[in-house]
């Protein structure tokens, strides 16, 4: 494995830890909240699902998943009902922190969940890797996987640290602690919307088989 290559796949992971999404919009009500402690306590937690889908899509780039397209649209389906359901309950709370999803009590069980069901997952990591390694064709073998997890998870781990780091600055708490009910409604319209766009996403790929 080439330098080139583990870096490309570090910088890779790095992008896909710190793409706006659901779990990045809880981390900063979570800090806003609680403090950074908590915010890393829920990413430590979701890490084990970005390292799960990330290895999903290094096997779909190197070509030797023989899982097939339904079972990511069964599971984005599942996965887009179960953020529909958390982005409601958030968007009926009426004060900080009320939703579910959104209180700081067990952090790392939250995190280890959310992050194996959130639906965008899986199609971001796939886009992200394959738009940064896919170039480094020949040298995308079996063999190359556990180096390329570990730089990823390096990129992953980066990502987490400057996340954390602004999600955790005075004037961002100042923000979301000043406008908390409705950064909460607001991200959990942005929860529905996303596992909406899953249920489509998976309704179509049905339609067309």
């Amino acid at each position: 494995m080439t330098f080139s290559l583990f870096f490309a796949t570090m910088f890779a992971g790095f992008l896909y830890s710190v793409i706006p999404g659901p779990a990045v919009l809880l981390v900063f009500s979570l800090a806003a909240q609680h403090g950074r402690g908590m915010g890393a306590k829920f990413l430590i937690g979701h890490m084990a699902g970005d390292v799960t889908w990330s290895a999903l899509a290094f096997a779909s780039i190197v070509g030797v998943s023989q899982t097939g397209p339904l079972l990511f649209d069964i599971l984005g389906a599942g996965c887009g009902l179960y953020l529909i359901y958390l982005g409601i309950n958030a968007m009926r709370a009426k004060s900080v922190g009320e939703a579910p999803v959104l209180r700081g009590h067990r952090p790392y069980r939250a995190g280890f969940l959310f992050g194996l069901t959130n639906p965008k997952a899986y199609p971001v990591a796939v886009a992200v890797f394959t738009a940064l390694i896919a170039r480094y064709t020949l040298e995308l073998t079996w063999s190359s996987v556990p180096l390329m997890g570990l730089s990823a998870w390096i990129g992953i781990v980066l990502g987490y640290v400057c996340t954390l780091f602004w999600a955790g600055l005075p004037i961002v708490r100042r923000f979301f602690l000043t406008h908390g009910v409705i950064v909460t409604r607001v991200i959990g319209a942005t929860f529905v919307l996303f596992g909406m766009k899953s249920l489509v996403d998976a309704g179509r790929s049905f339609q067309t088989r």
